[in-house]
């Protein structure tokens, strides 16, 4: 059964303890939470302290997005503040099988996003070592873009490498989901679908993660 993560970027922040109560309700399986830092991608989100106050009123697992740069020097700090999976990108980490022993060191779980334009390959090596592959369906920065068409070929490529590696690592896609791509995501090999816009800007936020639940 697929997992689905709302994403907390969607979410109105000047009700982000409504949110997290909806959330909690829901048959949504983690919060996805978006660190950005301006300079790794063009938009600046929340910090830890955001994530330590609603940490307080959430009752699932947070899966944590760092699009910053230099994560390393912040991954305790992330630990500290509630995230239980922390993904970095491949592009932001000069050394990643060392950031991803740094993460697991931590007691958390470890994931590598890829940008758009980056190939699946680049994982060949580091494979075995990460919990979670995430590929990005659109570029890093912002809600409400559209849908890459080539990620289904990309997840499948990537569940090809797993599989080949004996890896038991999870796909989890990130960008555009709704209804109408969930399943064609699911069948090229997806594991865990990111929703934000769709989500927090439907009518009913807990119907809506349900419809995704069961696609």
């Amino acid at each position: 059964m697929h997992l689905i993560a709302p994403s907390i970027l969607s979410s109105d922040f000047a009700n982000l303890q409504s949110a997290c109560e909806m959330l909690n309700k829901s048959c949504a399986d983690w919060f996805h939470i978006d660190v950005m830092d301006g300079v790794f991608v063009p938009n600046i989100t929340f910090g830890m302290p955001v994530i330590k106050s609603i940490r307080k009123h959430s009752t699932k697992p947070f899966d944590v997005h760092l699009m910053i740069v230099e994560p390393d020097k912040f991954i305790k700090d992330f630990k500290d503040a509630g995230a239980d999976i922390l993904t970095v990108h491949y592009e932001a980490c000069t050394h990643l099988h060392r950031t991803i022993q740094k993460i697991k060191t931590e007691g958390m779980k470890a994931g590598v996003s890829l940008n758009p334009h980056t190939p699946f390959h680049v994982l060949e090596d580091i494979i075995c070592d990460i919990d979670l592959v995430l590929i990005m369906s659109v570029n890093p920065g912002f809600g409400g873009q559209s849908f890459i068409e080539n990620t289904y070929n990309k997840i499948k490529k990537t569940k090809a490498l797993i599989i080949e590696k004996k890896s038991k690592a999870i796909i989890e896609i990130d960008g555009g989901v709704t209804d109408a791509n969930a399943r064609k995501l699911i069948d090229s090999g997806a594991d865990v679908l990111v929703a934000g816009n769709y989500v927090f800007g439907s009518q009913n936020p807990i119907e809506t993660i349900q419809k995704l639940k069961s696609i």
